[in-house]
């Protein structure tokens, strides 16, 4: 396994929030394997985003947890992770160049005159980078243009750029395709499997037909508390072409899901 490459595991996961009277997740087993896709999929608030927020580090004086998190090299994830979200949160005030150099700008050493050259040149480097990523998302003519003058699908390929820039190994991507038509969901689809072929994934969505397009790993969280249910996936390699065992995958799914509905 190269350097970059990043493994996860979830083992007899036990969480709840401090000011809930049960857990949000019990004995919840999930294996994220280096490079691959894990897609989650369950019924709202079954805990999908939970899971997501406790891997980034938000929740840990909001739960109490038991059980255990490993890393494919014993190193903790702090700093590791890119998040991205449903919402694409570009700031409306920047243009699309600054708002892929958000996170680059917050983590850069702050100006010193003995550094100045160094950070002139470090500027530089980003704003070159960043636009290499504009270009591989069809948008480095767009670098000067506000988000407001953009389309939905438009955001969310700035933020893709934006969430590349990062560079972090683990991609966590709480339904970030939603809330777009079928056809530029598809097209962000195929571009997000393409440009994060190196990472390791974890995809929420409620879309059935999205996470057989795109899993490597697929979980169905179900009950309350939730545990978490593995489906078998196509041998075929993601984004899949939608044939008859994707159907019959994705009426599993569905089975599997109407559990949770009365």
């Amino acid at each position: 396994m190269s350097a970059n490459a990043l493994g996860v595991q979830l083992i007899n996961a036990r969480l709840q929030y401090k000011d809930s009277a049960i857990p949000t997740l019990a004995q919840v087993n999930i294996t994220i394997p280096a490079k691959k896709w894990t897609v989650l999929l369950g019924r709202s608030g079954c805990g999908k985003t939970t899971i997501l927020r406790y891997l980034a580090g938000l929740l840990d004086d909001k739960v109490h947890w038991h059980g255990e998190l490993q890393t494919s090299d014993n190193q903790v994830l702090d700093q590791r992770i890119a998040y991205m979200a449903q919402q694409d949160l570009l700031l409306p005030w920047l243009n699309v160049l600054d708002n892929v150099c958000l996170s680059a700008r917050f983590s850069a050493t702050p100006n010193r005159n003995k550094h100045q050259r160094s950070n002139t040149q470090h500027c530089d480097n980003t704003h070159q980078r960043a636009l290499q990523l504009l270009e591989h998302v069809g948008l480095r003519d767009q670098a000067e243009t506000k988000p407001d003058q953009l389309s939905g699908g438009m955001r969310q390929r700035v933020a893709l750029a934006r969430t590349l820039m990062q560079d972090k190994p683990l991609v966590l991507m709480d339904e970030p395709f939603s809330a777009l038509d079928a056809v530029t969901r598809h097209k962000l689809q195929n571009l997000a499997a393409s440009l994060l072929a190196d990472k390791t994934v974890v995809l929420i969505t409620h879309d059935p037909q999205e996470a057989v397009r795109l899993a490597d790993q697929l979980y169905v969280l179900q009950g309350a508390p939730a545990q978490a249910h593995q489906l078998n996936v196509p041998k075929s390699s993601p984004p899949r072409t939608l044939d008859g065992e994707c159907a019959q995958l994705q009426q599993a799914i569905l089975d599997q899901l109407e559990k949770d509905y009365g």
